[in-house]
């Protein structure tokens, strides 16, 4: 008798991904081919190619033989050997290297695979949609950041928004609260560029910029900045917001239902796209007659 029932679909999770991507980074550097990885350490292309998209786990003795393989360094041992032997709870957090989550492996991969991203930002603009002024800005207001490393990072902030304007981006809806357009960061003509990228930015088909008004009746969603990505098939969706010096990535079913909930709020209190388009064109007019002093003429 013929059944509907079907095999649970098997599922590679954000963790295991990650440390996927690691392994296939250290091989990549050291220079070796994947035929020849394979045969030389008597593996199936299938066992290669599964472990390095996170598809199958494998022993921390596998993964010392892979690293070994690689040449790969001390420090590199020991991050790839952390994520191996790191629990999955749902959720896990990583550190940022500086200032910024610009640099974190998890963050740009998920990012890059993603079919859909959906992300809200409170008091700046987001780092995804930040002309390069804006960037620079706003790091050299940090004091942590090093006068000589503003370059290399504001480059590293350009590069990780090529994905955006590829082949084939995936469909973002970036939510901003007005809060971003009149927090002035630089000065008045780096904010009148900014806003004119945003303008620029909604005429983009992929895109969808949608700014959260004054105006909008307050609600507790409007506290936290959030993203949530959601791929294709046997990958769950991932949720991630981020700190100053972390950023938390989610998995769990509760947490993903919250943050889906959290942007159907900010849908309800957002204008439209076309209406965003209009805001961001009207503060690119009040920066560009700001005085000589800088300052805005609000009313």
């Amino acid at each position: 008798m013929e059944t509907d029932d079907k095999p649970p679909a098997r599922f590679t999770t954000a963790q295991s991904r990650e440390l996927g991507e690691e392994l296939r980074r250290a091989r990549k550097r050291a220079g070796i081919r994947g035929t020849r990885f394979c045969e030389e350490l008597e593996w199936s292309t299938a066992k290669l190619s599964k472990l390095e998209k996170g598809w199958r786990g494998t022993s921390d003795w596998e993964i010392g033989t892979f690293l070994g393989k690689c040449g790969a360094d001390k420090a590199t041992r020991e991050r790839v050997m952390r994520l191996a032997q790191e629990p999955d709870v749902g959720f896990f957090v990583r550190r940022h290297a500086g200032t910024s989550s610009d640099g974190l492996l998890s963050l740009v991969l998920h990012q890059r695979s993603a079919l859909t991203i959906t992300s809200y930002d409170t008091m700046v603009i987001p780092g995804l949609l930040q002309s390069m002024g804006y960037t620079r800005a706003l790091l050299e207001m940090t004091k942590s950041v090093h006068a000589e490393d503003v370059d290399e990072q504001v480059r590293v902030r350009m590069d990780r928004q090529e994905f955006l304007c590829g082949g084939e981006p995936p469909v973002s809806t970036f939510y901003i609260h007005e809060t971003a357009l009149r927090l002035r960061i630089g000065g008045s003509r780096v904010m009148h560029d900014q806003m004119m990228r945003l303008a620029f930015m909604c005429g983009w088909t992929h895109l969808r910029l949608r700014v959260v008004p004054f105006s909008a009746q307050g609600h507790p969603a409007l506290r936290y900045p959030s993203t949530l990505m959601t791929f294709s098939r046997n990958a769950k969706p991932v949720a991630c917001t981020e700190s100053d010096l972390t950023t938390v990535f989610m998995e769990e079913e509760r947490a993903i239902e919250f943050h889906e909930e959290k942007q159907g709020v900010l849908d309800a209190l957002a204008l439209s796209a076309e209406q965003s388009r209009d805001v961001f064109t009207h503060w690119a007019n009040v920066y560009d007659h700001a005085d000589d002093h800088g300052q805005v003429p609000w009313s």
